[in-house]
């Protein structure tokens, strides 16, 4: 009798165990989830920015660095390919742009992802931090700054600088990640003068689905990724672009470039912080 109490008791105290741990999981899946199609939702919108929520509540979950990068990278094609759905039609006229930026970028993917295990990131952290304050800042100041679309004249010069920074952004997406969406888009207005909405467009093309798939493949021989959390990440993502890419074309581009500009400074002050931290 006493036997088949403990029994009773062990098979208890075990079931009440199995229920919290399912309980705490269906929570945690939730929580992933919301964040992942909300952060991808004002991503889609701002044209990046995604890692600000997104791979902090990964590394909080307790996923390791280089996995949830590799995690990030790959949910951000998801929102590239929802994005892209929802805008396809404002690439035709940029392919020739969207090569270039695949041709000069993604050497710079991969290069900046070999590096990722050797380099110190706080340093690129406090970089990019600085700059996406001072870019949000820009976009403040510049109230027209992206507003309507022109063609502009490039010369020679103008050519050459465009592939530089793109190779360089190339590298800071195959490394850190967080904010290089937003200043790719920041790079075709200013150098191409085209506004938010088409900006957006050819970076979900070009940086959402081709440089991040390419970063999250080579990051991830560093580690496996979780499946799971990979799965929830995909949906929200998906679901977050399509619907934050649906919202920008309706709301136009004064929407997103408010959004831009929120996003920028949220983004620089947490790369900031995140850099003094690191040197405590």
């Amino acid at each position: 009798m006493v036997f088949k109490n403990l029994n009773f008791d062990s098979m208890l105290y075990l079931l009440t165990i199995f229920v919290d741990s399912q309980d705490n999981s269906i929570y945690k899946s939730i929580t992933i989830f919301l964040i992942s199609f909300f952060s991808n939702t004002f991503s889609a919108i701002s044209g990046g920015g995604a890692g600000l929520f997104q791979l902090p509540a990964l590394i909080l979950s307790g996923v390791p660095y280089y996995q949830a990068l590799a995690s990030h990278k790959l949910a951000t094609v998801a929102l590239g390919i929802g994005g892209s759905l929802r805008n396809y039609k404002s690439l035709r006229n940029d392919i020739y742009i969207a090569v270039q930026i695949l041709i000069f970028g993604l050497p710079g993917v991969i290069f900046g992802a070999s590096l990722v295990e050797f380099i110190s990131e706080q340093y690129l952290y406090l970089t990019l931090g600085v700059f996406s304050i001072l870019l949000a800042f820009y976009s403040f100041i510049r109230s027209d700054l992206g507003l309507i679309s022109v063609n502009n004249n490039l010369n020679f010069i103008h050519k050459i600088r465009f592939l530089i920074f793109i190779f360089f952004i190339g590298i800071l997406n195959g490394s850190i990640s967080s904010g290089t969406g937003l200043l790719v888009t920041i790079l075709l207005i200013k150098t191409f003068g085209m506004d938010f909405l088409r900006a957006i467009s050819l970076t979900f093309f070009t940086v959402g689905i081709f440089w991040n798939f390419t970063g999250a493949i080579y990051l991830s021989k560093i580690g496996t990724v979780p499946q799971n959390i990979l799965f929830l990440l995909l949906i929200g993502s998906f679901a977050g672009g399509y619907f934050g890419a649906h919202v920008s074309k309706l709301k136009g581009n004064v929407l997103v470039k408010k959004t831009f500009t929120t996003v920028c400074l949220l983004v620089g002050i947490s790369l900031f912080i995140k850099s003094i931290m690191s040197f405590l």
